[in-house]
């Protein structure tokens, strides 16, 4: 079963830090496109942060460039968010997408395979 499942969500304080993981399993990901977004409560989800597998090229949005990191672990077919200076409005439900790559999309219909999602939280 091919499947994306995220994990380390929880309750941070403001300025603080979250790691994120999502476990990718059931197929060879090595060439695709994998990409984190995030809704918040009654409003769309968004674009966050995409990577390659293969290669390791990244693009962030600009609401997190600077403060989020997006990696990639071969070995444990896993991708990493790191989350740092979390403000207030970072709060919200991150989500781990795959799409067939190698180009980058900030359009999360363009995705295809998507984790049921982790929930973050940020008190000011």
């Amino acid at each position: 079963q091919v499947q994306l499942v995220e994990s380390g969500g929880g309750l941070v304080q403001a300025g603080g830090s979250l790691r994120l993981s999502c476990a990718a399993s059931g197929r060879t990901f090595s060439n695709y496109v994998m990409g984190w977004f995030r809704q918040a409560p009654g409003k769309e989800r968004e674009f966050v942060a995409t990577i390659r597998w293969s290669g390791g090229s990244t693009y962030y949005a600009d609401s997190v460039k600077g403060r989020f990191i997006i990696s990639r672990d071969n070995a444990k077919n896993t991708v990493i968010l790191q989350m740092n200076s979390l403000k207030p409005e970072d709060k919200a439900v991150y989500y781990c997408a795959s799409r067939v790559g190698p180009g980058f999309t900030t359009t999360a219909e363009t995705y295809g395979l998507w984790g049921q999602g982790t929930q973050v939280t940020v008190s000011s």
